[in-house]
C-alpha cells in the first residue's frame, strides 16, 4: 500500500536503481569468483608443484620401495613445514606419512577423504575443510600418482583468507560507479516521469473541475510520452467544446419543455422516468385519477394500457429503427369532460417520450365565447328586474305601509349589492385575463393567505361544524400576487362552505413540488358533484344547481375566477370527485 502511493518519477527511479543494483552486485559476484578460482588456481600450482618435487625425490631415493617414508623429513629443506602439509597415502587410504604428525601410522584411513577420493578418480583433487586430524582449516590439493598419493596442503589462515578476498579499491570502484549512476538514474527518472506528473495533475484539475491554463500548465517534453500527452490535452479541449455546446442545448431543451402547453415523458427502455416537464405531471394525475409523483407508476393506470401493451411488444422485437421511422402510437383519452391527445415514440436507443396534448381549452374556449354575452346579460337581467319590479311596488303605491316599503327598498338593495359583486367578479376576470402582468409579484406564504380565507367565513364555519385540515406548513412560499391567490382560496373555501353542506371536513396539502412549481390539493368529503358538471366547473355562470346557488347568493364566477388567477401564474388547474365522496380541486403554483 505504501508503495502504490508514491509517484511515477520515484517507482521510475526504485525500479532503475533496483536493477542497476542487482546487475552491480552480479558483477561483483561474478568478479568474486572469478579471482577466487584464479588465486585458487596459483595456490594449487603451488601446491601441485610441492607434491611434484616429493614425487621425485621419492622415486629418487627409491623411498617408496624400501618403505623409508621417514626419510621424507629430508623434504623440509626444500619445503617449509610450517607452511606445507605433506601427507603420503597409499591408494587404499592408509596414510603412510605426515609432516606435522609424529604418530602418523596410526592415522585414521584417509580414503574418504573428498580430495582423495577426487584424486583416484580425476587423477587430482582439491577441497577446502576443516582437518579432523589437527583440528586446522587447510586448503588441499591431492595428486594420483602409480603406487599412491600426494596431499600437499597450506594453512587456511588470515593470510590466505585475504590473498582470496577481492581486490578492495575495484569493489570501491563499482560502489561509486552506483552512486553516480544512482545520481544519473534519478535525473532520467524525474526527465521521464516529468509529462506524466504534467498529466496527472491535468487530470486532477479536470476532475476537481478547476480552471486550466491550457497553454501555459500543459506544455510536455518533444518525445513519444509528451506527444500523447499534447494529444490527450486536444481531445480534452474538444470534449470541453462539445460539452459546452450540449450543456447550452441541454439548457434550451429543457426550457423550452417548461414553456410548452404540452405534457412530456422522457423515460429509458426500463421504463425509467429521465426527465418530465409540470404538465406531463398534472395530466398524468388527471387521467389517472391518482395522486403521485412517480411517473413510472403511469404504466400501472388502464388509460396507459395501450401504451403499455405498445412498449412491451416493441421494445422486446430488438430490431434497430432508422430516425425517419421510428415506432410510435398515437390516440386520443376522454376524462371528466377533458379531452387529451396522446402520443408515444421509441428512440433507436430504446428510451421513449410520451406526449399528452390538452385538447379541451380549444373546445371550452369555443363555448365560452358562444355563451359569454348570453350568459352576462341572463345572469343581469334578473337582479335589474328584480330591483325594477322592487321600486314600481314603492313608486305605484305611495301610500303603501312604512314597513312594506322599507321591505321592498331593501330587496331591491340587496339586488343591487348582487350586482355590485357580479359586476366586480366580471372586473377581476377582465384584470386577470387582460391585465395580469400587471399585478405585483411577491413571495407569498401560502398558509397566510389560506388562513385569512377562513377567517372571512368564520361565521359559517362554526355554524356548518366544518373542520379544516391544513397540512401546508409556515416555510410554503410561492411566487405571486397576494391579492389574487386571497381570492382563489376565498372562493374555493366559499364554494366548499356553501355547497358542501354541513359537518364536513376541508383538507388542503401540498403533494408534489419540482424545481419550478408546487402542486396542491383543495378538497372537502361533502356529496360532490355529478361527472357530468366537472368539466365544466371553471366555466364562467355555471352552476350545478342553478336555484340553490343563486339562493346561495353565488355570483357563478368564483371558480372561473380561481382558475384564471392561477393561469396568470402559468399554473395549471383542475377538479375530480374523491374517492371517498367529495370534491377535490388539484392545482400548481410556481416556486
Amino acid at each position: 500500500m505504501f508503495f502504490d502511493k508514491k509517484s511515477i518519477s520515484w517507482k521510475l527511479f526504485f525500479y532503475y536503481l533496483l536493477l542497476f543494483g542487482i546487475f552491480t552486485i552480479s558483477i561483483i559476484l561474478y568478479q568474486n569468483q572469478r579471482e577466487q578460482h584464479y588465486r585458487i588456481g596459483e595456490i594449487e600450482t603451488n601446491l601441485n608443484e610441492y607434491t611434484d618435487i616429493t614425487h621425485r625425490y621419492i622415486e629418487h631415493n627409491y623411498i617408496f620401495k624400501d618403505k623409508a617414508f621417514s626419510r621424507l623429513d629430508s623434504l623440509q629443506i626444500i619445503i617449509p613445514v610450517e607452511r606445507v602439509r605433506l601427507t603420503l597415502i597409499n591408494r587404499d587410504g592408509a596414510v603412510l606419512y605426515d609432516n606435522t604428525m609424529h604418530d602418523y601410522m596410526h592415522m585414521e584411513n584417509h580414503g574418504k577423504r573428498p580430495e582423495v577420493i577426487k584424486a583416484l578418480k580425476d587423477g587430482f583433487g582439491e577441497n577446502i575443510r576443516h582437518s579432523a586430524t589437527t583440528n586446522i582449516d587447510y586448503i588441499y590439493f591431492a595428486k594420483s600418482y602409480p603406487d599412491y598419493i600426494i596431499r600437499a596442503a597450506f594453512v587456511y589462515d588470515t593470510r590466505i583468507k585475504d590473498f582470496l578476498k577481492i581486490d578492495a579499491v575495484f569493489i570501491g570502484f563499482l560502489i561509486f560507479l552506483f552512486i553516480a549512476f544512482g545520481f544519473l538514474l534519478r535525473y532520467i527518472a524525474n526527465h521521464i516521469a516529468d509529462s506524466i506528473t504534467k498529466l496527472k495533475d491535468f487530470v486532477v484539475k479536470v476532475r476537481r473541475n478547476e480552471a486550466i491554463n491550457i497553454n501555459e500548465e500543459t506544455r510536455f517534453a518533444a518525445d513519444e510520452l509528451g506527444f500523447i500527452s499534447s494529444e490527450i490535452i486536444k481531445l480534452y479541449k474538444q470534449l470541453r467544446k462539445t460539452k459546452t455546446e450540449l450543456v447550452l442545448e441541454k439548457e434550451k431543451l429543457i426550457s423550452h419543455l417548461f414553456v410548452l402547453n404540452e405534457g412530456i415523458g422522457f423515460f429509458s427502455a426500463d421504463k425509467r422516468a429521465i426527465l418530465n416537464n409540470s404538465h406531463f405531471v398534472f395530466y398524468v394525475n388527471i387521467i389517472s385519477e391518482e395522486t403521485t409523483t412517480a411517473m413510472e407508476n403511469i404504466f400501472n393506470a388502464e388509460e396507459f394500457l395501450e401504451i403499455n401493451n405498445f412498449l412491451t411488444k416493441t421494445l422486446a422485437e430488438n430490431i434497430p429503427y432508422q430516425l425517419n421511422e421510428l415506432p410510435r402510437i398515437e390516440y386520443a383519452i376522454q376524462k371528466d369532460k377533458y379531452h387529451f391527445h396522446i402520443q408515444c415514440i421509441i428512440f433507436p436507443d430504446k428510451s421513449f417520450e410520451i406526449l399528452i396534448s390538452d385538447q379541451t381549452q380549444l373546445m371550452r374556449r369555443s363555448i365560452m365565447k358562444q355563451q359569454i354575452t348570453s350568459n352576462i346579460s341572463h345572469e343581469l337581467k334578473t337582479p335589474i328586474s328584480s330591483v325594477k319590479g322592487y321600486l314600481e311596488t314603492v313608486l305605484n303605491n305611495p301610500y303603501l305601509e312604512i314597513s312594506k316599503q322599507h321591505y321592498f327598498i331593501e330587496k331591491a338593495y340587496n339586488q343591487t349589492e348582487r350586482l355590485t359583486q357580479l359586476v366586480n367578479d366580471i372586473s377581476l376576470l377582465n384584470k386577470i385575463e387582460e391585465y395580469s402582468e400587471l399585478y405585483v409579484r411577491e413571495n407569498v406564504q401560502i398558509q397566510k393567505a389560506f388562513n385569512e380565507a377562513i377567517e372571512s367565513f368564520s361565521d359559517q364555519i362554526r355554524q356548518k361544524n366544518i373542520q379544516i385540515d391544513c397540512t401546508v406548513g409556515e416555510e410554503v412560499f410561492i411566487n405571486a400576487n397576494y391579492s389574487l391567490i386571497f381570492s382563489v382560496f376565498r372562493n374555493l373555501m366559499e364554494n366548499s362552505v356553501n355547497y358542501a353542506g354541513d359537518n364536513i371536513t376541508i383538507s388542503f396539502t401540498k403533494y408534489h413540488e419540482d424545481s419550478s412549481f408546487l402542486y396542491f390539493s383543495f378538497s372537502d368529503n361533502g356529496p360532490g358533484v355529478e361527472d357530468e358538471h366537472l368539466a365544466r366547473l371553471f366555466e364562467r355562470f355555471y352552476r350545478v344547481d342553478s336555484g340553490r346557488s343563486r339562493k346561495e347568493g353565488g355570483t357563478g364566477l368564483g371558480l372561473a375566477i380561481v382558475k384564471n388567477a392561477i393561469l396568470s401564474f402559468k399554473g395549471e388547474i383542475s377538479a375530480r370527485k374523491r374517492k371517498d365522496g367529495g370534491l377535490e380541486f388539484l392545482f400548481s403554483l410556481p416556486r
